[in-house]
């Protein structure tokens, strides 16, 4: 059933968009128990098999009901303050929550799983919420370190070059054009944003001033997720482009790489999606360097270009290096 966010003037002045390492763990924990998230990430999903042996995420899933519809603590994923805030930021905001309000939170979540408000988990989550709030950072840490933490260079990267190009297209053709292709349960007509969630029921919001957090997200496929009530800002965790190709190492043809070298052929398979010289050493497994000084004859010779985000530059494919990438 839909959600319908309505703008107001001070609203379209507060859309703003965010990567959160704390939303995408939570999420991958999500997608280790659920069967039609795997999909794309089925690979990721073998590699997690050793990691999982040593995991207990039994805390975790208390507060995550399955099947959906259900309702997780929103304090658990908070949308993020800043646009990139490190795991480390948003673990100490994950600890230093008021445990009146967990409590309260908990309370709603629990109650949509029969048995688990009065089940000894549930009692002593509500009876003691400082602790239970303690027990699930310490969880979250855990599972990003085992789960998320070595391929989130990957990860970031794929979520920030979302970022570039929705922003790109807001600046080129406003709201309608950046929701046009968000996603198939996402609509814009006039001044509201309809959300297609997995809610039995309609909603309603007025957003008051407090705008809307767009947060991309790889494990929140093929889902989208909306909602957040005060105090926190009204938030859509949607799917990125470009997971797809993920998990996949790049193919390298044998005649590309005759033509361009294995490792420059390789730089350019992998620009699927665009990526920094970071996100695509360490997708490769080259020294940073290696991959830099690839990037800049790439570059001269019109198959790539690049653009400043920040800090970052990000490269990708021009229409002459797509079709050579793909034969």
């Amino acid at each position: 059933m839909p959600l319908h966010l309505h703008f107001g003037a001070d609203d379209l002045l507060r859309i703003r968009f965010a990567v959160s390492p704390l939303c995408e763990t939570h999420e991958a924990v999500r997608t280790l128990r659920r069967a039609d998230r795997h999909g794309y990430h089925t690979p990721w999903l073998r590699r997690m098999r050793r990691a999982l042996a040593g995991l207990d995420l039994t805390p975790l899933w208390l507060f995550m009901p399955s099947p959906p519809p259900g309702y997780t603590p929103d304090f658990l994923g908070r949308p993020p303050e800043t646009p990139m805030a490190s795991f480390d930021e948003e673990l100490a905001r994950l600890r230093a929550t008021d445990p009146a309000l967990a409590r309260a939170e908990m309370a709603k979540s629990l109650a949509c799983t029969p048995g688990a408000l009065e089940s000894a988990r549930g009692r002593a989550a509500l009876a003691d919420p400082a602790a239970a709030i303690q027990e699930l950072a310490e969880v979250t840490e855990q599972a990003w370190h085992a789960l998320l933490a070595p391929d989130w260079p990957r990860l970031r990267a794929l979520l920030e070059a979302e970022i570039a190009y929705r922003s790109h297209q807001l600046a080129g053709g406003g709201l309608q054009r950046l929701f046009a292709d968000l996603h198939p349960l996402v609509s814009w007509s006039g001044d509201t944003l309809t959300v297609r969630t997995r809610i039995d029921f309609v909603q309603m919001q007025d957003l008051q001033g407090r705008g809307v957090l767009l947060l991309p997200s790889v494990f929140v496929w093929p889902d989208v997720v909306s909602g957040f009530d005060p105090p926190w800002q009204p938030t859509v965790i949607y799917p990125a482009r470009g997971i797809g190709g993920l998990w996949s190492e790049p193919e390298t043809g044998p005649a590309l790489a005759r033509l361009l070298g294995a490792n420059r052929a390789a730089v350019l398979a992998a620009l699927d999606v665009p990526a920094t010289t970071t996100a695509l050493a360490h997708r490769l497994g080259l020294a940073p360097s290696s991959v830099s000084a690839q990037l800049s004859v790439l570059r001269d010779a019109g198959l790539l270009t690049s653009r400043r985000r920040g800090h970052q530059v990000l490269y990708e494919r021009t229409p002459l290096g797509i079709a050579l990438a793909r034969g």
